[in-house]
């Protein structure tokens, strides 16, 4: 199996895949605040600049034939 293979989804599937890691996300956020506590401000510095990337890549991509 070849897990980093290149997929398209539709944009309601996408939508599901966001609402999955979103949960994980509070999920792990609630269950391990303490833990996470410390590193708040380096884990949102390193969201933005993760976040600002794609953002970036995102823009700059052409848009696809339909």
């Amino acid at each position: 199996m070849y897990l980093l293979k290149t997929i398209q989804l539709q944009w309601w599937q996408a939508g599901v895949f966001k609402a999955g890691m979103w949960a994980i996300g509070i999920a792990v956020g609630v269950h391990w605040h303490y833990f996470f506590a410390g590193y708040l401000q380096a884990l949102i510095i390193l969201a933005v600049v993760c976040l600002g990337y794609t953002a970036y890549v995102w823009a700059e991509q052409e848009t696809l034939p339909a």
